[in-house]
Order: C-alpha cells, then structure tokens, then sequence
C-alpha cells in the first residue's frame, strides 16, 4: 500500500494530467517519480536530476537526464507538461525553478510541495517538523540530499498560492493563466526518525485527532499541496491591452485600447 504522499502525488498526476502519451520532463526526480509513472501508463518520460550516482538504466524504460532544474538545457516548450514532487525546496533558487519549468513546458507543469500554511508554520516553531532539511542528508551517506544535491542540508521553502500566481504572471505578464490547488494530508513523521524523541512523538500522537478535524475545517491548512499552471494557448486569452501581430508574430501593446481608457 502506498503511503500518504505517494497516493496524493499519483491521485494528482492521474487528474491533471490525463493524456498517457503526452511528453512529460520530471525534475528531481527518482524512484517514487518513476513508480508512480509507470502504474499510472505514462509512455513518454524522461525523469531528470542532479544526482551523479544515477546511471540510465535506474530509471528505464524511462529516459534520464542530468539537469539542475534551476538552469534547464531545453528549448522553450520542449515538453507538454513538466512535473516536479517534493524537490523545489532542495533549490537554491526555488523560485527559477518554477520560472524554468514554466518556460520548457508547452501546455504547464505541475508541483508538489509543502503550504506555507499558519499550521504549518506553528508545527514548525514547536520543532515538530524540519526547518532545515538534515534528515535526507544523514540518510544519504551525509554527501547528497542537500541544497542542490549537496552535503548542505537545505532549508524547506513552502508556498503560497499568492507567491506562485506573483511569480509566474511577473514573468509572462500576457494574459490571466490558470491556477488550480490541490490540498491533502501525510501526518508529520521526521520525528519518529530521530533519537530521544519521545516527548515529539507523544505530542504528535496526541494532536493528531484535532489536527484531522482542523484540516477538514479548513481545508487550505493540510500539509501537502499540488499546484497545476496551466499556459494559455490562444490569443483570446491575451489581456486586452494586448494583441498579436501577425506580420511581426510578436505580441505588442493595443494603443486602441489605451486610448479608449486614458486621456492624452
């Protein structure tokens, strides 16, 4: 049986993505990206990372590439949809990474991380849960599983809806994309990984139950979450004050809007 994580990632990718042939590019990915593709029937993949111990048959039949999804080699629109599940915030630069994704996808791409939710942040300042992300560090041989795959543990970036929607209309400021949020819940672990951790465990075991019932209040406050951008794909979905032209193929600013809406 899959845990929590795995089945919301495998639910999600399921929903939002439900064309099995489309070309799909997978950052940070690793064993549970490939598993999850495969019983899903995904034919086209290539799973990418930064992890140097990785040989291309780790992932087959599956296709595998050495990329920083900070820094992408791929031409603009290289793929139909990019994917990336619980990796952002092992980047440096979390936000080029959603800029990258956006910008070799054709048609959007789709992230998992933790919400940078009041919740979260309470559970976090109680030590119940990773600021910084050791853990993956000790149990990769302290060399990798850091920032940027490194020996450094990492801090946890989480995200709010805001902050995604801020970063990706900044940088293709053309029309109104489409943002859709899924939310779920994995109950905190990492502390039954540590030593002397009684007083954390027992804590959790207490909270649990009124946890379940807050998450299902207010639904925003779970700990996993799924962003989906979806790119426009026609020139109806320009913002007004813009057109294409055609004789350039470039978009340009509509002076005949403007001059309808200011005064000279």
């Amino acid at each position: 049986m899959k845990n929590p994580r795995n089945l919301f990632y495998l639910n999600i990718v399921n929903k939002r993505i439900p064309n099995r042939d489309a070309s799909i590019l997978i950052c940070g990915g690793g064993a549970v990206d490939r598993e999850t593709f495969l019983d899903l029937g995904y034919s086209n993949v290539t799973i990418s990372n930064l992890d140097t111990r990785v040989t291309d048959d780790d992932f087959a039949p599956y296709k595998w590439d050495y990329q920083d999804a900070q820094n992408l080699s791929y031409e603009n629109n290289s793929f139909d949809y990019v994917v990336i599940h619980a990796a952002i915030h092992h980047a440096a630069m979390p936000h080029k990474v959603l800029l990258e994704m956006y910008r070799v996808s054709r048609l959007g791409f789709l992230a998992f991380e933790s919400r940078d939710s009041l919740l979260m942040k309470l559970v976090t300042k109680l030590n119940l849960n990773q600021e910084y992300e050791h853990a993956a560090v000790f149990y990769n041989g302290c060399s990798y599983g850091g920032v940027n795959n490194t020996e450094i543990p990492n801090y946890v970036y989480r995200w709010t809806e805001r902050e995604i929607e801020k970063t990706i209309q900044s940088y293709d400021p053309i029309c109104k994309h489409t943002y859709l949020y899924d939310y779920a819940t994995a109950y905190p672990c990492t502390p039954q990984l540590e030593l002397k951790n009684g007083l954390k465990v027992l804590v959790l075991s207490l909270l649990k139950p009124f946890y379940i019932i807050f998450s299902r209040v207010f639904y925003k406050q779970q700990n996993q979450f799924a962003f989906f951008v979806k790119k426009a794909s026609n020139e109806s979905e320009l913002f007004p004050w813009l057109y294409s032209d055609r004789e350039t193929n470039c978009i340009k600013f509509n002076k005949e809007w403007a001059n309808k809406k200011y005064r000279l």
